[in-house]
């Protein structure tokens, strides 16, 4: 079986060893942070016996301004568009099954080695899909011609063309931050956007407005996990669950097996800049760890955790985008 097992000492057999440490330690972890940014509100009577697609309405706006009237003039009439988005609910899940005499034998507790183990597992599972629809977004940002120190150029069509040659600065953040207000996009929080990235992709950035004394948290309400603070009415959050680099031009890049494909002379790396209504979660069975019926009597044991829910972009083209992503084209 594939498992847990005693007769292997990688598998289980270390389980019970002399003068064993009673501490358990576990293998380091990544700091996730895509899924905190989706909107699971909106979802919540997507529940059991509704079928497995997921559905929400965009509303335009009216199509005609209003404006002054003469006295007698006619009451102008307008309306305004309905489009829709969906997403299909599916199941995630992983599981490590075990032996009774694995149970019986090991002197650290299995199903809490197990459990602790599989709630990692699932959290970046989830930390994946959300950055699946983070990454779909349709607009692209670099460097104008690719080495530009203070300006940017914003392309559509979910495609970068721009060769990304430069680390990213305090001046491309400000051109961001300034064309994603001139596009009305909503505020993430307090009036702010957000920006989610790798530590050193930002470093460049932080050091250089530590020599200003520019970076500060002041006026932030609410803290997201990995807030490291903010600037130009954006706050800035670190992870490194989604590896660097997939440049267009990638076809190795893979967040699933944590496969990095570093941009072309690797200065910087990817970074999402978004507002509010970026991604939405449709969860009907929220994650939960179950446990298998043993079987073999009792000699056939396992845990699992399980998901039905699903991930999709709530705003598709240019007109409504919320997600902006730092990106290169090789």
């Amino acid at each position: 079986m594939s498992g847990q097992l005693w007769s292997r000492p990688s598998e289980g057999g270390y389980l019970w060893s002399a003068n064993l440490s009673k501490t358990l330690r576990m293998a380091v972890q990544p700091l996730t942070k895509f899924r905190q940014f989706a909107n699971v509100e909106d979802a919540t009577d997507s529940g059991k016996h509704r079928g497995d697609t997921f559905n929400w309405n965009v509303y335009s706006d009216i199509a005609q301004q209003g404006t002054t009237l003469a006295e007698t003039e006619k009451m102008p009439e307008s309306n305004f568009t309905i489009s829709q988005g969906s997403l299909t609910v599916t199941e995630r899940g992983n599981s490590v099954p075990y032996t009774g005499k694995l149970e019986t034998l090991g002197e650290h507790d299995v199903e809490k080695i197990i459990d602790k183990t599989l709630k990692n597992d699932a959290r970046k599972s989830f930390d994946i899909a959300a950055h699946e629809q983070f990454n779909a977004c349709d607009y692209r940002v670099g460097p104008t011609s690719g080495s530009s120190t203070t300006a940017v150029t914003f392309e559509t069509g979910g495609v970068s063309t721009i060769t990304n040659a430069v680390a990213m600065n305090n001046a491309h953040v400000k051109a961001i931050s300034d064309g994603m207000k001139e596009l009305d996009v909503p505020p993430a929080a307090d009036d702010d956007y957000m920006c989610i990235s790798h530590p050193s992709t930002l470093r460049a950035f932080k050091n250089a407005l530590e020599s200003i004394h520019q970076y500060t948290d002041v006026g932030i309400g609410k803290i997201f996990r990995g807030e490291i603070g903010r600037y130009e009415s954006i706050r800035f959050v670190e992870q490194n669950q989604i590896p660097k680099g997939g440049a267009a031009d990638s076809t190795t890049f893979d967040p699933l097996t944590k496969t990095a494909d570093a941009w072309n002379g690797a200065v910087s790396s990817w970074a999402f800049f978004f507002g509010d209504d970026t991604v939405t979660e449709a969860m009907v069975v929220p994650e939960e760890v179950r446990a298998k019926i043993p079987g073999d009597y009792g000699r056939d044991k396992g845990i699992a955790w399980y998901y039905l829910g699903g991930f999709g972009l709530v705003h598709t083209g240019t007109s409504n985008a919320r997600i902006f992503k730092w990106d290169s084209a090789a």
